[in-house]
């Protein structure tokens, strides 16, 4: 590889020395750190593994709510070589177990809330755990990282006894940019979890080409970070992008509800925001729409001509809501709501939907505001190319298959899985696409059946059926979205309840306390909100698979 490369290591690095005096991270109405601390922080971690005997390549694990601390423990690993585990802390404790053991970790930062419902015995490999808070050591099973812990202070101040400027921030280059960088896990339970293997390439494909497309972010500008850092939405586009601008990064740390997010947008005034549909969908269903009587709304939505005064003060009344500073708001992850979609191109507002995924770190298609066309999720990023799998992309809907430098090395310690969706560097998106004729991408449907939780947490429906079917009297089940709630849909074993007795009314109440329980082992954002008992069993497939598309609405 050629040296002086950029490379997604030299932008931070880049942008860390040029905007030293600039805030950098902030918890929202807490701490906040300029670009010359976080350096500082990442230089003490590099410290730290160094003296505790960590090498490049080894495995870093995070597992706790966004907070400026947990960025920095991000950035002090991935600066340093070591492959960072990025792990969603809504997960069960048996799943983080799994995950931290899986991925090999030595090293885990995590949140003390977190840490009290683990069990270290079931994390043998672990060298240790840090609190995310303070970097305190919370477990260590290693003599040099208690003694490097201890010393932190006095070994950063032998290594620089002067002031520590710009130029002492100088990070290591991958040996290869297509070495392993993250390892990024698409659920958290063992039976359907893959470790999503990317490399530093791979992130500076997405970075590089966010901030050459969005170019009107400046140093100094305040930016939300509202999406988990668990997932790459969050880590690649909101965070690593943002900084390579010298943005200033705020972090919710608590969960995003429609107040606290509102509260947001009027101290950050951020000019882009990047969500899933639905917080979108909340706030204009919540704020705008209430303020429109019906029959004017019904005008806005189905006449032709309108005043564009009326419109334009609608827009600026948004525009208001989202923080007054508004360039353009991004929304992934899922299909927008059409009235939300509909009205908000009526008043012009600038918004665009992207369209990515884990494997691809995670950018996929993507088109400005002012370029977007009607329930498309824009074009093929740079670097990136995309066929689809029928006889008439425009027309008839096909699997989507793409390649290029976004998409990942494979799955972690998964040959099959990488093998299956992986074929001559093509990867199998498994979502149902078409393409026209100037290479807008439209979204017919979701092979795989992800549902986006609230805060953009992956939800696998099959994880959760997997537990309803072994409930008793349970033929077979579906989850689906209802709503932004998930239903359980439930073909009982009616022949096996009568037998014992039940009539229907038992069936469904002891169905509902049996959902009780799985509720139990969920994260709080996939447990099920309702359940629907069918009365014959579901369409199936010839393979006997259940059609699920039919029931997703």
């Amino acid at each position: 590889m050629m040296e002086n490369r950029e490379s997604i290591i030299t932008l931070i690095q880049s942008s860390i020395q040029k905007n030293w005096e600039y805030p950098a991270l902030s918890d929202l109405h807490g701490a906040s750190y300029q670009y010359r601390d976080v350096a500082r922080k990442i230089t003490k971690l590099h410290l730290l593994f160094e003296h505790a005997g960590l090498k490049p390549g080894d495995k870093i694990a995070l597992c706790g709510r966004n907070c400026a601390q947990w960025a920095m423990a991000f950035l002090a690993s991935f600066t340093y070589g070591t492959v960072s585990v990025p792990i969603l802390h809504e997960f069960k404790p048996d799943n983080i177990h799994n995950l931290v053991t899986h991925s090999d970790a030595k090293l885990l930062f995590v949140d003390t809330s977190i840490w009290e419902n683990l069990e270290p015995d079931a994390m043998p490999a672990l060298k240790g755990a840090l609190n995310i808070a303070d970097y305190s050591l919370i477990l260590s099973r290693s003599k040099r990282l208690t003694e490097a812990r201890n010393n932190l202070n006095r070994l950063f101040g032998e290594r620089y006894p002067e002031r520590f400027v710009p130029s002492d921030a100088v990070y290591r280059q991958p040996a290869d940019d297509n070495d392993m960088a993250i390892i990024n896990y698409t659920s958290g339970s063992t039976g359907f979890s893959k470790g999503v293997v990317l490399s530093y390439h791979n992130l500076w494909s997405n970075v590089r080409f966010a901030l050459d497309n969005i170019p009107y972010i400046k140093p100094g500008d305040g930016a939300i970070c509202m999406l988990p850092l668990a997932h790459m939405f969050g880590l690649t586009i909101e965070m690593l992008h943002m900084l390579a601008h010298g943005a200033h990064i705020y972090f919710l740390t608590r969960t995003p509800s429609p107040r606290i997010i509102m509260d947001a947008f009027a101290t950050v005034r951020p000019k882009l925001i990047i969500t899933v549909p639905l917080i979108i969908e909340k706030i204009i269903k919540g704020r705008v729409f209430p303020l429109l009587d019906k029959p004017l709304m019904k005008v806005l939505l189905h006449i032709p001509v309108v005043d564009d005064r009326l419109l334009g003060k609608i827009r600026d009344k948004l525009t208001a809501t989202f923080g007054g500073n508004l360039e353009q708001l991004i929304i992934g992850g899922a299909a927008l709501n059409k009235d939300v979609e509909t009205f908000l191109r009526r008043i012009h507002f600038p918004f665009t939907v992207g369209y990515g995924m884990t494997e691809c770190a995670p950018l996929i298609a993507y088109a400005p505001w002012d370029a977007q066309r009607p329930g498309s999720c824009g074009r093929i990023t740079d670097r990136m190319e995309a066929r689809i799998d029928s006889p008439d992309p425009a027309n008839i809907p096909g699997t989507l298959w793409v390649r290029g430098d976004n998409v990942m090395k494979g799955y972690y310690k998964n040959d099959e899985a990488t093998v299956s969706t992986i074929k001559d560097g093509w990867m199998n998106t498994g979502d149902i696409c078409q393409m026209d004729d100037d290479g807008f991408l439209y979204i017919r449907g979701r092979d795989k059946s992800m549902i986006l939780g609230p805060s953009g947490q992956n939800i696998y429906p099959e994880e959760i059926e997997h537990a309803v079917n072994n409930l008793p009297y349970v033929s077979e089940s579906l989850v689906v979205e209802r709503g932004g709630k998930l239903v359980a849909l439930i073909y009982p074993d009616y022949e096996a309840a009568l037998k014992d007795g039940l009539s229907n009314t038992a069936l469904e109440d002891l169905m509902r306390q049996n959902i009780k329980q799985v509720n139990a082992d969920l994260p709080a954002y996939s447990q099920i909100a309702d359940i629907t008992l069918l009365q014959e069993e579901f369409e199936k497939t010839p393979k006997r698979s259940i059609k699920r598309y039919l029931y997703q609405h």
